[in-house]
């Protein structure tokens, strides 16, 4: 099997998802076509020798829908040889867009390929393609489906986590965050949204509040106590897992990730792929695995598939340097450093979504790039990323860095 390669990665700047902010004006085909666009443009790299561009879009949709990987790339000036597929694995999906284009090269069926996502929450709303395991009581009552808010508080319950223990995660988020921004550690990969004039719209993450402490939290109210209580999803969470005998519900805006816009793009290749560009690779992708998990719970399946890519690459958990995890909610990363007894010292350590945001379809991707501007920052040599998917599911990704910047 052939090596893949990362040549380069680029992301926006996330936006607040709102309509009176800075993004809202940005179509989701402009955000993902500037990200396209800078990867060609900072690595004098030849369209034509880009065989497919895989992007993930949770709501594929109204002007996000109709397969935007193609639209982004016609574009941003790829040319009509180039083609384009969207794909949806909720929140990871910017990371599997990565996988699958890596799988392609791996394969040996293409030699350059690009992976990222999109998303512009401002505009087109979370749920907007509709949920049909939510909406269908056949699928939704064998499954113990709830939202995912409550999901986050059940696991919460289950594995002893309070509300002091999640705040104090969001916190840290948001001060690792600032300080990442304040040391420039984001000014490799973070391109700047701009206007049809070339003038800045957004060049830095929007909702980081350096000040957020614990006493601002505890003000805020549960946000899923109504939906559990009175929805009846309490009752499915205990259904589900009988050693819980009620759900404390700690979860709310303040320890969950931030509603934004955003897009990502990832360049990957063969070595004989960046030879012919003229790049140097920056990372060697080891291994990646997809899994499905506990339905209620939902949001651990980067557990399990934690165990299953460290089986496919070879590896232990004491093998890896770096963990970047999604911040879907507090407790999804304090059961997960739980389950692995990771240190505080190598995981999330330039913050995360509860403090940046989360733009459904581009996260994947951008913690990516995140973790390899970490891991070239600090001289480690291995890091593992992973997210929690809606309806159980896991996605994670092992790389290695191999030297040399292909700017």
């Amino acid at each position: 099997m052939a090596d893949a390669f990362i040549y380069d990665h680029v992301r926006t700047p996330r936006g607040k998802g709102k309509a009176v902010v800075s993004l809202h004006e940005v179509t989701a085909i402009e955000l993902g076509t500037q990200t396209l666009r800078a990867i060609k443009e900072r690595n004098g790299l030849d369209p034509k020798l880009v065989e497919d561009v895989v992007y993930g879009c949770v709501d594929p949709v109204g002007e996000a829908g109709a397969d935007i990987a193609r639209t982004v790339a016609l574009k941003a000036g790829y040319g009509k040889e180039v083609p384009g597929v969207q794909i949806n694995r909720f929140c990871a999906s910017g990371l599997d867009a990565v996988n699958l284009a890596a799988a392609q090269v791996m394969s040996g069926q293409k030699e350059m390929t690009i992976g990222g996502g999109v998303e512009s929450m401002s505009r087109i709303g979370m749920g907007a393609s509709g949920f049909g395991i939510a909406v269908d009581p056949s699928v939704a009552i064998d499954t113990y489906f709830m939202p995912q808010g409550v999901s986050a508080d059940l696991i919460a319950t289950k594995y002893g986590f309070s509300r002091d223990d999640v705040d104090a995660y969001a916190v840290r988020s948001h001060k690792r965050a600032a300080k990442a921004w304040e040391e420039g550690r984001f000014k490799n990969s973070v391109i700047p949204v701009t206007d049809v004039n070339g003038l800045i719209i957004l060049d830095r993450d929007e909702t980081i509040r350096p000040a957020t402490d614990m006493q601002a939290l505890a003000a805020l109210k549960a946000s899923f106590v109504q939906m559990g209580e009175m929805g009846g999803f309490d009752a499915v969470a205990t259904a589900a897992h009988p050693d819980v005998e009620f759900v404390n519900h700690v979860h709310h805006a303040g320890n969950s990730s931030g509603i934004v816009d955003g897009a990502a793009a990832v360049l990957v290749g063969s070595k004989k792929a960046g030879k012919a560009a003229g790049l140097k690779p920056r990372a060697r992708i080891r291994a990646f695995a997809t899994t499905g998990s506990d339905l209620a719970l939902m949001l651990t399946g980067p557990v399990d598939v934690t165990e299953l890519v460290l089986k496919k690459a070879g590896m232990s958990v004491k093998d890896i340097d770096l963990f970047e995890l999604n911040e879907a909610f507090s407790s999804v990363v304090l059961r997960y450093q739980q389950a692995f007894d990771i240190d505080d010292a190598v995981l999330n350590v330039n913050g995360g979504a509860i403090a940046m945001g989360h733009p459904l379809g581009a996260t994947g991707a951008m913690i990516l790039g995140t973790v390899l501007d970490e891991l070239e920052r600090t001289n480690k040599q291995t890091a593992l990323v992973t997210l929690c998917v809606a309806v159980g599911m896991g996605v994670a990704t092992s790389i290695e860095p191999v030297g040399g910047d292909s700017r």
